[in-house]
């Protein structure tokens, strides 16, 4: 996502439909077959003919590991929380836990 594509469309184009950026390449000359591409296909030639550049995520499998390694120990956390039966704690743990997997998830896509 850039600025110069909020710009020129009014929002992301990731965050656009399919629909909408077809729209979008059909006014511009140089796109072909714009209705046999798919959103990501899309997404680059939109970018490609203005001169976007967007540099990759840089998604280390260290920053993986790292959540893993947490979802771990709050696991720990929370086994003892439910045995002590501190409800709070427990319920408190097994909510992070919940984000951190949200996050690994989104960094493996």
């Amino acid at each position: 996502m850039s600025e110069k594509e909020i710009e020129i469309w009014g929002r992301p184009l990731e965050k656009m439909t399919t629909t909408e950026l077809r729209e979008a390449a059909k006014g511009i000359e140089g796109i072909s077959g714009v209705h046999g591409m798919k959103k990501d296909e899309l997404i680059e030639a939109l970018r490609k003919s203005k001169g976007i550049v967007v540099e990759a995520a840089r998604r280390t499998s260290d920053t993986i590991r790292a959540l893993k390694k947490t979802i771990r120990s709050l696991k720990v956390k929370r086994a003892e929380a439910l045995e002590a039966k501190d409800r709070k704690t427990a319920d408190l743990c097994r909510r992070k836990i919940a984000r951190l997997k949200k996050k690994t998830r989104r960094l493996a896509a």
